[in-house]
């Protein structure tokens, strides 16, 4: 995606407002729309990602820790990043009730596509303000086991 913005050239899909799932779907035994559909880190993506974000990307579904830059594209977009659970590859899929490839499809897996999801547990990580669970969260946990 980033290439084709470098380009000067226009996405294949409108990115305002939706959500981008980092996610490599398996495929489908019969009668489920995908395969095994887990979360992938989404680390890997951060330096693509505050760009996308100053286009109207309204969130991101992943797993593990953002970079500031993310976080403060999040802040300055009004958007949120939601954690999926790594190892729930199996519940999650079965969340997933269509898949469509809308975007690059000679990249396989690592196609662009379409999903209709329902009640796929997920929280929010961080929200538009910047909270971040990895921090907060993180120093509850320290402050519990201080000695006084």
């Amino acid at each position: 995606m980033i290439e084709t913005l470098e380009a000067g050239e226009q996405l294949p899909f409108d990115i305002a407002g939706q959500v981008l799932y980092y996610v490599g779907t398996c495929p489908a035994k019969p009668g489920f729309a995908v395969g095994s559909a887990g979360p992938t880190t989404s680390g890997r993506m951060d330096k693509f990602t505050p760009a996308l974000i100053d286009l109207g990307l309204k969130g991101m579904i992943g797993k593990g820790q953002r970079s500031q830059s993310v976080i403060d594209a999040i802040k300055k977009n009004n958007a949120v990043y939601f954690g999926a659970i790594g190892g729930a590859a199996v519940l999650i899929s079965q969340c997933i009730k269509s898949e469509e490839v809308i975007a690059y499809p000679e990249l396989g897996t690592e196609a662009i596509k379409k999903l209709w999801i329902e009640d796929m547990p997920v929280i929010v990580l961080i929200d538009k303000e910047g909270n971040n669970l990895y921090d907060t969260e993180w120093l509850k946990y320290q402050n519990m086991y201080k000695s006084e």
